[in-house]
């Protein structure tokens, strides 16, 4: 692992990232990993310029999204004498940041990007981190990497504690919903993700506003893609959050209820039925019959009647060897989470349709 960690620190210098190791490809360096930044661009004109600025010399091309930005983001990024790397993309009418991500990365991909770094515009993000967040693509360990700013307890010191709280709920509710039981802050919008992978999960109908991120992270699981937390600080300066929090409170639980209904549906009884599956059904059949067997006898029983050990244990044990079979499903939804990457198969695909 030293020399990996050393490979890394040199990464943001173009040195040489070893692969050869892990999966028997020949060694890259990031200058010539095909990398390319996506930043969607809304009201974020005061802090874009840094942004792109920030850029590391090996990053091949940076894709800026004007999706309708009220701030007029494109005419004010070409009115800058740019660096030759960007390319602006408008639409025409606001698509929200995932909307915006996705026109990104097909556009990144039509110029040949391989690994597609999407990049909030209010520099939020550190790029010093970028080699640590494309190594795992580039080993060939993983499809998807994600930003963790939970990692540490020194990460979170800029963190306001509200936020960090809410965070800290919404990324329990995801890995409930996505079955990525190994990932958290499934807010962070500091991602990487190969462009074959994202070519097959941007055809799926992705939310486009803010459950962008959870939602792709769901559709991700549907692929069995592989996604890694990659550890980082949170940093905070004077942007303005265009999020709010009542406003969306509501969609994403109802959102986080439905993909996870859809995927226990999908994954445990439409694409495979194993043991996951005769312990959910079995355990949700004997939790049901308990609690409607002792409602029942609490509605019918004569006034001040005691329940008799044969109908407690009636109404108990149904449900308490319920509830233990829906804890063995739940023990067995978590270590089900994808661990092969399906990007090497994807672009052999790609490679033989070319022939």
């Amino acid at each position: 692992m030293a020399s990996l960690g050393s490979s890394l620190q040199g990464g943001a210098k173009g040195r040489v990232v070893p692969q050869a190791h892990f999966n028997g490809t020949v060694e890259t360096t990031l200058r010539d990993a095909g990398i390319w930044l996506v930043i969607p661009c809304y009201k974020v004109r005061d802090h874009i310029l840094q942004v792109i600025e920030s850029a590391p010399a090996w990053i091949e091309g940076i894709v800026c999204v004007d999706d309708a930005c009220p701030q007029g983001s494109a005419d004010f990024l070409q009115a800058q004498g740019l660096d030759p790397r960007v390319v602006i993309v408008r639409l025409a009418q606001n698509q929200g940041v995932g909307g915006a991500v996705i026109a990104g990365y097909a556009e990144a991909a039509r110029r040949g990007g391989r690994i597609l770094v999407k990049v909030d515009g209010d520099d939020q993000m550190d790029l010093s981190y970028l080699p640590h967040l494309v190594a795992p693509i580039l080993l060939g360990e993983a499809d998807y990497t994600k930003g963790n700013r939970f990692s540490s307890l020194s990460h979170l010191t800029t963190m306001p504690g509200l936020r960090a709280f809410g965070n800290a709920v919404l990324s329990f509710a995801a890995k409930v919903s996505t079955g990525y039981w190994n990932i958290f802050d499934p807010t962070n919008g500091f991602t990487a993700i190969e462009a074959s992978v994202a070519k097959q999960v941007t055809e799926k109908r992705i939310s486009r506003r803010y459950f962008f991120e959870t939602d792709l992270l769901y559709h991700l699981g549907t692929l069995r893609a592989v996604v890694r937390d990659v550890p980082m600080p949170a940093r905070y300066g004077d942007e303005v959050s265009n999020l709010r929090i009542g406003a969306v409170l509501g969609p994403f639980v109802f959102r986080h209820l439905r993909n996870f209904v859809r995927r226990i549906f999908g994954q445990y009884l439409v694409r495979d039925f194993n043991v996951a599956t005769l312990e959910t059904l079995s355990g949700l059949a004997l939790l049901a019959f308990g609690s409607l067997y002792g409602l029942n006898w609490l509605a019918v029983r004569d006034p001040g009647q005691a329940a008799s050990a044969g109908v407690v244990m009636t109404a108990a044990l149904p449900v308490i060897i319920g509830v233990q079979l829906l804890l063995q499903a739940m023990n067995f939804d978590v270590i089900n989470v994808p661990s092969r990457p399906i990007h090497p198969y994807l672009r052999t695909l790609e490679r033989i349709a070319a022939e």
